[in-house]
């Protein structure tokens, strides 16, 4: 919007709230549809970031969005003409037998495990994606997007970082599933952003890896939390989930190469600068630093 551009945000806010959006109401380049893509929708639109999917195991089992959802706005991408930005997941690697990952590498998925529907329908979507690119020439963009965290993030969404925080504000043990040596990598979302923007204007189908590929233990994870919120914060050790991956890493280099991208903020950054506004946080009253200065891309979505 800053740049011009009409924005039109489709939310059914299943996992999203009003409030995140709420401060571009009187902008004449905004408008909020509330919907849900597993219905069509006609929309006059030159591109669309389908991002409609929830992240979180708590939430993507009982949503269809992944199939759904994306043939729905794959065929309003054909039917206007407008370029499709798919949001596809590092899930599609399942517990991966490459590491770091690269896009070529067509992952280790278990299809009926706990998590499959997730992993799964994110492949299925790629497949189809790639289908309307080959079949009806439907310009399409495919990012695969690692772990990400940031303002506005629903603090009870059941991820790891929203998992440790929310327990750290609390004043509760900080929950460690295993031995916790399992890792991950975690981008902060004016990364993200600038990523999708970059992905999108750009010539490249991709996929592309969109992840920062710092690596983190859960056990070190937790204590980096600790160290950023309340280092007397307990942690406590508990069976491990099934499914879960061991080892979760994005080899950049393409998006590097083709996008000219890579991330700017580190954990250790980025987090200090998350402040969960829900009731749960509401008590906490640890301080929390100003953000870190966001790439200039990045600013208009990020406050989406």
């Amino acid at each position: 919007m800053e740049r011009g551009d009409s924005v039109i945000v489709v939310d059914n806010f299943f996992t999203g709230r009003k409030e995140n959006v709420v401060h571009h109401f009187g902008n004449p380049n905004f408008e909020l549809i509330r919907h849900d893509v597993v219905e069509p929708i006609l929309l006059e639109v030159d591109q669309i970031y389908h991002l409609a999917c929830p992240a979180s195991p708590v939430h993507y089992k009982f949503n269809p969005t992944n199939v759904v959802g994306t043939l729905n706005m794959l065929g309003l991408a054909k039917r206007v003409g407008a370029r499709f930005l798919l949001t596809s997941t590092s899930e599609v690697y399942g517990d991966p037998l490459q590491h770091p990952q690269v896009e070529t590498y067509w992952g280790n998925v278990n299809p009926i495990g706990v998590r499959s529907c997730y992993d799964e329908g994110k492949r299925t979507a790629e497949t189809l994606t790639m289908d309307y690119h080959r079949g009806a020439n439907l310009e399409v963009r495919i990012a695969r997007i690692f772990n990400t965290y940031g303002p506005r993030m629903c603090i009870d969404d059941g991820r790891v970082v929203s998992n440790f925080v929310a327990q750290a504000l609390r004043k509760e043990p900080l929950t460690v599933y295993g031995d916790g040596k399992q890792t991950r990598s975690f981008q902060y979302v004016s990364d993200l952003v600038e990523g999708l923007m970059r992905l999108m204007e750009g010539e490249h189908v991709g996929p592309f890896n969109l992840g920062n590929p710092g690596e983190f233990t859960m056990l070190e994870l937790a204590k980096v939390v600790q160290d950023t919120i309340d280092p007397n914060a307990r942690i406590e050790f508990r069976a491990n989930t099934e499914d879960d991956p061991h080892k979760r890493k994005p080899d950049i280099t393409r998006a590097k190469e083709l996008l000219g991208w890579e991330p700017k903020i580190s954990l250790r950054q980025g987090l200090p600068s998350w402040s969960p506004t829900s009731a749960s946080a509401s008590s906490a009253t640890t301080p929390t630093p100003p953000p870190p200065p966001l790439p200039a891309a990045a600013q208009a979505l990020l406050n989406l």
